[in-house]
């Protein structure tokens, strides 16, 4: 069965989606989706990594400092729980590996819409545009078939009874 967004009449008829609307509704679609999950995964990873450094630089020079930073251990003790609780975050949304997944996924789209318009190999037959929407959902489908595994593989919290 060909690809396409099936609508149905009275008489039966199929309408399959046209390359361009493939190419613009699927394809860049999709390719700005990845680009813009990257970005806000890069940017929330940096972001958490950013404080983690500047509060594990911040616990050495206040130790050092002693008793002349009034609350110098309280503020000693809230920097370590900062710490631990954007290491705790970091790990949970897993901002590192999405960052780099999705960054992966667009620029691999990208690659394959571009060959594809090209016209090289693999899309210089015949059936090129049939080639490119099994390539395309293949790439998408892996993608969600690595969040699903990473979905499943996170630990389940402990219920306490």
């Amino acid at each position: 069965m060909p690809f396409g967004n099936s609508i149905t009449n009275g008489a039966h008829e199929t309408a399959q989606m046209t390359e361009s609307e493939y190419l613009q509704q699927r394809v860049e679609d999709q390719i700005n989706w990845y680009s813009a999950k990257s970005s806000h995964c890069q940017i929330r990873y940096k972001a958490l990594r950013v404080v983690e450094i500047v509060s594990a630089a911040i616990i050495p020079l206040l130790s050092g400092l002693g008793e002349k930073v009034l609350f110098g251990s309280w503020i000693i003790g809230t920097l370590g729980v900062v710490i631990a609780v954007t290491t705790a975050v970091g790990s949970l949304f897993k901002y590192h590996e999405n960052w780099i997944q999705y960054r992966a996924t667009s620029e691999a789209l990208k690659h394959e819409k571009y060959l594809y318009l090209s016209g090289v190999d693999p899309y210089d037959g015949v059936n090129s545009f049939h080639a490119l929407v099994q390539r395309i959902e293949g790439l998408i489908s892996n993608e969600n078939s690595t969040w699903t595994q990473t979905i499943k593989s996170q630990p389940k919290p402990a219920i306490k009874a």
